[in-house]
């Protein structure tokens, strides 16, 4: 397993291309979107392992992320989120439902820092909301385990 910083970094890596596939508009899936964007690029060791598990994960599970994200949200639409904010909460989401080896805390926490870096000033608070309400969702289906 990567070190922590790795994770973070791998998660600033993810954002960064969740956000240039949605607005490019691309008909590439996630996969080969990534695969295109990073042969150009330098990404350290530490967080390859961590970022390539994040696209694999969202790249095959991106409608069951959408539905878990969407079902914690009251009067809001995924669809009518800012890009940035949609995209943390996909990060945090995944790894809230099929990472168990990053802590549920941790997930949490991770996308509050990423909303902190690049959203707007109500996006950590209201990301917190959505991944503690998919999180409870989680607990609840699982029996509180």
């Amino acid at each position: 397993m990567p070190p922590a910083g790795g994770r973070t970094r791998a998660r600033q890596w993810m954002l960064q291309l969740l956000y240039g596939w949605e607005v490019s508009g691309s008909d590439e899936d996630l996969d080969s979107y990534a695969e295109r964007v990073l042969a150009d690029r330098v990404v350290a060791d530490r967080c390859r392992e961590h970022l390539r598990r994040l696209i694999r994960a969202l790249d095959e599970r991106q409608a069951e992320v959408d539905r878990a994200v969407q079902n914690a949200m009251t009067n809001w639409r995924l669809d009518r989120l800012a890009v940035i904010d949609r995209n943390i909460l996909r990060i945090g989401t995944v790894e809230l439902l099929h990472f168990d080896r990053v802590p549920d805390k941790v997930a949490i926490h991770e996308a509050i820092l990423l909303a902190e870096k690049y959203g707007s000033e109500d996006s950590p608070r209201f990301v917190n909301g959505v991944l503690d309400a998919v999180y409870r969702g989680r607990q609840a289906v699982n029996g509180g385990a």
